[in-house]
């Protein structure tokens, strides 16, 4: 049943018209029957209120508001009247009512708090927003047949004692202010409080300390004269904790001014301000802890020193600047920039050419000796003002400089001290993984140049005689093999050929290697026989107490034939605890030569055997290390078969070609990366020149 149908009220676009709405509806509501401060009406006053604000502010034109209220449900529709030069600038301030659109809460908390909505575009240019709220519940009014809505204008304040008045300003229901935000709890009781004291304006403005200045959270109403200052207003500081400061702003009153009521309304909105603040500083801490663990988790990723900085910088930008540099020490040319990026990716040139610290010019010469002074020395956080407003932190770490981390401004404000905190902590997890990272590079560094030291700078080159050797590591990092290879002159017509293998990785079996390599080029120099100068070397092996560290090897000594012999190379061939070389005759056959001994390092006395082999011209002795036969693939081992059907499938190619073929088998078989170092030596007899 409806109490009165189609009863409208038209309201001129002035700053005023959403007060006169509300009394308009207040009233109305009350001659049907409804308390004015009961959750109903006030879901219904708000909600109204909002779509109002709405019509004068986006649209810029006169307005008409409808209610309709029915034994189940309240109606309330709000209708523009179409296109105005200022809806071309939705996005501009509505200077003549001094207000902003609000870009659409009204139409959130519509959506949020009402039972049905919609809206209607009629072709005659209106365009109407309307709800209804359910009346359902024990208690709900039921309206009679002769109930009627008062006319929607010349309607005056609701008359209130100093109670009700108090209970109008604060009360907002509980169910009602669950579903509302801080900002529309504070703008609903903007509205009550120039409602109830007649006041032409009212705001509130609050200044979050975080550089940002005072911002203007609620306006309703404003001074008819304007930008002149009000005859009579009333500034209230909010009861905030710092960093929060606001006030309330009354000006214009009918009556005098309630001072009491005002300082009431002052603290219930300190009360929704400090609340709302605490609640997202909480939620704000929470995202920081969780970025700062991904900041973690980046910076932990890697420790190849170009891409740590580099992520640096795309940490940081947009969310904590517009742009971010990273600096690092040099020592033969001061600081110089490793890193630089920008929210803009069309200004990074500009930027990069500032920045550079090369060229001349006073800003330059400034920035740059700020930042030296930063990058020597442990300094707080450093405000620059070239190329643009920016903090720069110093980035230390174990007591060393590493460089100079500059970080914009984020967007139209500075940095908060919350901002700088955080950005303070990310450069010391920045300098931390920057100076992991450069250790590990110096790391590698000295172990592969370590590893490089096991093998020699070149193979000798002489008639009648080819070798050819290759090593492919397991890693490319710190974690250096034991795998080695050797080939010494020894006079002419005699070399020494070996390939090993150290038990272990890392430094010390690469340390461990290079003993065994050179300890056995100065025994077999003054011409002892093979298999003693390998006992003489797991002697003095033993003798270091690292039984841990034991190594297998394969030693020959390779004389060319002396006249009156077959053509082709003889091989004393000794095998401590090796695998067995392959020997690949020129016409395809092929066969694994020598004895297995004991490896050098593990026992007291060791046993080894020499065996003596010829090879003919056209024939190669591959040797190699455990890490060919088992690297591991789909198939299982890649095995002795295939090393076999591999290396006879090259001949009669040269030593070096057959040495490709193998490696390329063994590296095919598998697409993982070996497990272990691979180390490859072939010696081919020729045919003398």
């Amino acid at each position: 049943m409806t109490i009165r149908s189609g009863q409208r009220m038209r309201f001129a676009p002035a700053a005023d018209a959403p007060r006169q709405a509300r009394r308009a509806l207040r009233h109305a509501l009350a001659g049907a029957g409804l308390d004015q401060l009961d959750e109903l009406a006030e879901t219904v006053l708000l909600l109204a209120s909002e779509l109002c604000d709405n019509a004068l502010l986006h649209a810029g034109t006169e307005f008409e508001v409808e209610l309709q209220v029915d034994p189940d449900s309240v109606t309330v529709s709000v209708s523009d009247h179409g296109p105005s030069p200022l809806e071309q600038h939705l996005r501009q301030p509505r200077a003549r009512y001094g207000r902003a659109p609000n870009d659409g809460r009204g139409l959130m908390l519509v959506q949020r708090l009402a039972n049905s909505w919609g809206t209607r575009h009629d072709a005659d240019g209106e365009n109407t927003t309307w709800f209804a709220v359910h009346r359902d519940g024990p208690g709900a009014v039921r309206a009679s047949r002769t109930s009627a809505v008062a006319p929607l204008h010349n309607i005056s304040p609701p008359v209130l004692g100093h109670g009700d008045k108090i209970r109008a300003l604060l009360r907002i229901p509980p169910v009602l202010a669950q579903q509302l935000d801080a900002g529309a709890v504070v703008t609903e009781l903007t509205r009550r409080l120039r409602e109830v004291l007649d006041l032409d304006e009212a705001l509130v403005e609050i200044d979050y300390g975080d550089g940002s200045g005072t911002r203007e959270i609620a306006h309703d109403g404003r001074h008819p004269d304007g930008d002149q200052a009000p005859a009579r207003a009333l500034d209230i500081p909010l009861p905030l904790t710092a960093p929060l400061r606001g006030r309330l702003r009354l000006s214009g009153a009918a009556e005098p001014l309630v001072p009491e009521l005002a300082e009431l309304a002052a603290l219930r909105i300190a009360i929704a301000v400090e609340s709302d603040y605490l609640h997202k500083a909480d939620r704000r801490r929470r995202d920081w802890m969780a970025y700062l663990a991904d900041t973690s988790q980046l910076l932990g990723q890697s420790l190849d020193v170009e891409l740590t900085i580099t992520v640096i910088p795309q940490i940081l930008v947009p969310r904590l600047g517009q742009w971010c540099a990273v600096h690092l020490v040099e020592p033969a040319h001061g600081l110089e920039l490793a890193a630089l990026t920008h929210a803009n990716e069309e200004l990074i040139p500009e930027l990069r050419s500032a920045l550079t610290l090369s060229a001349g010019g006073d800003p330059i010469r400034r920035l740059r000796a700020q930042l030296r002074q930063l990058a020597t020395q442990t300094l707080p956080p450093t405000w620059i003002n070239w190329p643009t407003d920016a903090i720069a932190l110093s980035l230390h770490a174990a007591g060393r400089a590493i460089g100079v981390l500059t970080i914009g401004r984020p967007g139209d404000r500075s940095h908060s001290p919350e901002d700088v905190a955080l950005i303070s902590d990310i450069a010391q997890r920045a300098a931390l993984a920057i100076d992991n990272a450069q250790r590990a590079t110096r790391h590698i560094e000295t172990s592969q140049a370590l590893q490089r030291a096991l093998f020699p700078r070149e193979l000798p080159i002489a008639d009648g005689v080819e070798f050819a050797a290759d090593y492919l590591p397991a890693s490319t990092g710190s974690d250096v093999g034991g795998d080695f290879y050797d080939v010494l002159s020894l006079r002419a017509g005699l070399w020494l050929a070996a390939i090993g293998d150290v038990c272990g990785k890392g430094a010390r079996a690469a340390a461990r290697a290079g003993q065994v390599r050179d300890m056995l080029r100065v025994l077999v120099r003054d011409g002892r026989p093979l298999a003693r100068a390998l006992k003489l070397l797991n002697d003095h092996m033993i003798e270091t107490g690292d039984h841990w560290q034991y190594c297998t090897l394969a030693a020959a000594h390779i004389r060319k034939a002396t006249a009156g012999k077959p053509t082709g190379l003889a091989v004393d061939l000794v095998l401590a605890g090796h695998e067995p070389p392959l020997l690949i005759r020129a016409n395809g056959t092929a066969e694994f030569v020598g004895q297995r001994g004991t490896p050098l390092g593990l026992l007291n006395h060791v046993k080894l055997y020499t065996t003596r082999l010829h090879i003919a011209p056209g024939d190669v002795l591959l040797a190699y290390t455990d890490g060919v036969i088992e690297r591991r693939g789909p198939q299982g081992l890649y095995g002795a078969h295939r090393l076999i059907t591999a290396a006879s499938a090259t001949c009669p190619l040269s030593a070096a070609q057959l040495i490709a073929t193998v490696r390329t088998s063994v590296q095919n078989f598998s697409n993982e990366d070996p497990k272990d170092d691979i180390a490859l030596l072939a010696i081919r007899a020729t045919k003398p020149r």
